[in-house]
């Protein structure tokens, strides 16, 4: 045995919660930087007029689709490298990381082909209001047909962050969103590109943050390395995987489906609807970019003390998760129902959608309490190999519940009642995970800690 397979990764030894703290808030400070250019970027699109700044908004189903599929590839890779690291197994752990980078390639090309051929049929079937099918159809061309950047810029930073090396991802998440958010402004005014220079700025920071990604773990990641001469798909890798990343991708990409769904509900009452259901999802993001953040951290935490067979570690760093996630939403679900109309005010709201959006904000917020504990436990789920658990508990929450419910309160005529769908659907979803917990608990935690003793 090597000296390098000697020296314990610190996901194996630090203090659980001095190690979920390090893991996680470099990414919860990178997210909420790529927050804030969400944010940013609806912001600006908002000055050019509402029809813009819902041609934005009806993009954000294919955006998130692909965001989806990205990171949903990412966990797969980082349950099984973390996994690997745990057991010291270091040629699988190779093996992952360029199967993973090979698989981001490959989905790009699959956006780039979609988006040549449906970006303005995607947008015929939802409006037929010109000024938004034509920015919208524009939008969407230019983040799936130039998407390399973000499978690129994801698959390297799960690889550093599946290694503890979190700083180095916030670093070229960072820096990939600022350069978004100084480029916005030149391309969407001072070069007069309007709503299609707020796509190329967003490309731009994704190529950016692509190419430090690379950068690092060239230089920063000597636990793995990602060697693409003679390279050959290994099926049996994949396969591991996808099985894991597939039902975290269907699970996200259920989203997408449920925004396509709500809009097309919230349509038949007003197009100022639909503006302020993108809103919300740009706001909510600034919440929940945190948590995800924090998710990130604890996932390879998971992996790795499952790997190594240390039970107490996995459950301190689970139980750590849930408080500080609840906390983050704690507070977010404050600013909400405190300040919607300041929040709405930044995408320089009518007064008709101050009135519309202050309900919605009010009542879709009050899900956030018990959203932060359906998220750790969906990633716990993943960590731990069993994504389908994932996957189950976001069908039931986002298309068995919501999307229903939200049609049913549409037909009283009243639209401040749709927004009661979301609280509906996360109370389903939290009573879901409370029971997959003791399950998961008795078939993979029990029977490490009975050999342990």
């Amino acid at each position: 045995m090597n000296e390098r397979e000697m020296k314990e990764n610190k996901m194996g030894v630090l203090p659980v919660g001095r190690l979920l703290l390090s893991m996680s808030v470099p990414i919860m400070l990178s997210m909420l930087v790529q927050a804030l250019y969400n944010i940013v970027d609806s912001v600006f699109v908002s000055r050019i007029s509402e029809n813009a700044l819902n041609a934005v908004s009806l993009a954000f189903p294919v955006q998130n689709l692909m965001i989806a599929v990205a990171i949903g590839t990412g966990v797969g890779i980082n349950a099984l490298l973390s996994k690997s690291l745990g057991e010291k197994n270091y040629e699988r752990a190779n093996l992952a990381a360029v199967n993973g980078v090979f698989l981001g390639v490959c989905s790009a090309a699959a956006f780039a082909v979609l988006g040549l051929l449906f970006s303005r049929t995607f947008f015929t079937v939802q409006t037929d209001v010109a000024e938004i099918v034509e920015g919208g159809a524009a939008y969407v061309w230019v983040c799936t047909v130039c998407s390399p950047g973000i499978f690129i810029s994801i698959s390297f930073e799960r690889l550093l962050q599946a290694t503890g090396r979190t700083v180095y991802s916030m670093i070229s998440q960072m820096v990939g969103a600022v350069v978004n958010i100084i480029f916005d402004p030149i391309f969407i005014f001072v070069l007069g590109m309007g709503v299609v220079g707020a796509a190329w700025a967003t490309v731009l920071g994704q190529v950016v943050g692509a190419a430090l990604g690379v950068y690092f773990n060239a230089t920063r990641n000597p636990e793995i390395t990602v060697k693409l001469r003679g390279f050959r798909p290994n099926r049996a890798i994949i396969s591991r995987i996808y099985s894991v990343g597939v039902p975290s991708i269907i699970m996200a990409s259920i989203g997408s489906v449920m925004t396509f769904g709500l809009n097309k509900i919230l349509i038949g009452f007003t197009t100022t609807a639909t503006a302020v259901l993108g809103v919300y999802f740009k706001l909510q993001s600034f919440v929940f970019m945190p948590v995800f953040g924090l998710n990130n951290g604890m996932v390879p935490i998971v992996a790795y003390n499952f790997g190594a067979r240390k039970p107490e570690r996995i459950i301190s760093t689970v139980k750590l998760a849930v408080v500080y996630a609840t906390a983050i939403m704690a507070a977010g679900l404050a600013v909400f129902q405190l300040l919607p109309g300041t929040l709405l005010g930044l995408f320089e709201a009518s007064d008709y959608m101050q009135e519309i959006g202050t309900q919605a904000l009010r009542t879709i917020s009050l899900h956030f309490l018990l959203a932060g504990f359906g998220i750790v436990s969906s990633s716990m789920f993943q960590a731990l190999g069993h994504g389908v658990l994932s996957l189950a508990i976001s069908l039931v929450r986002q298309l068995v519940v919501l999307l229903p419910a939200a049609w049913l309160l549409s037909l009283s005529g009243r639209l401040e009642l749709v927004w009661w769908a979301f609280p509906l659907a996360e109370l389903a979803s939290v009573t879901m995970c409370i029971f997959f917990h003791r399950y998961v608990y008795r078939r993979e935690i029990l029977p490490i800690s009975q050999k342990a003793e």
